[in-house]
C-alpha cells in the first residue's frame, strides 16, 4: 500500500466548508466501501488539515468519488497555505488505522 501525508492551512471563513466536505467524501467512501483505500483527516487548533491517504496500485477509488471532486473544487481558495504532500510509510500503528477487512468509521 502507498502512503501519502497531505497538509495544508485553511482560511478561518472556509474552515467549516472544508470540515464539511471532508464529512462528504467519508460518507461516499461508507457508501461505496472500497477495500484499496485507507484514509484519516485530522483537523489541527491553528486550522491545519493533515491527510493521511493510504491506496493499492492508485487513488482512484477515493479521487474518483462525486464528493472529493466536490471537495478539490475550490480548494486552493480555501487554503491559507501552500499543500504540501510527502510519500509516507507506517512505522508503527497502535489501534489507530483499521487493518483490512475492518469497517472504519468517519
Amino acid at each position: 500500500m502507498t502512503y501519502n501525508l497531505i497538509r495544508y492551512g485553511v482560511k478561518d471563513a472556509a474552515i467549516a466548508e472544508n470540515r464539511a466536505l471532508v464529512a462528504k467524501v467519508f460518507e461516499a467512501l461508507n457508501e461505496t466501501q472500497p477495500q484499496s483505500v485507507r484514509y484519516l483527516v485530522l483537523e489541527l487548533e491553528n486550522g491545519e488539515f493533515v491527510h493521511l491517504v493510504g491506496y493499492d496500485k492508485d487513488s482512484s477509488a477515493l479521487t474518483g468519488l462525486d464528493a472529493f471532486k466536490a471537495f478539490g473544487a475550490e480548494h486552493a481558495e480555501r487554503r491559507s497555505t501552500p499543500l504540501a504532500r510527502s510519500p509516507a510509510k507506517i512505522v508503527g500503528n497502535y489501534h489507530m488505522l483499521a487493518k483490512t477487512g475492518e469497517a472504519v468509521s468517519a
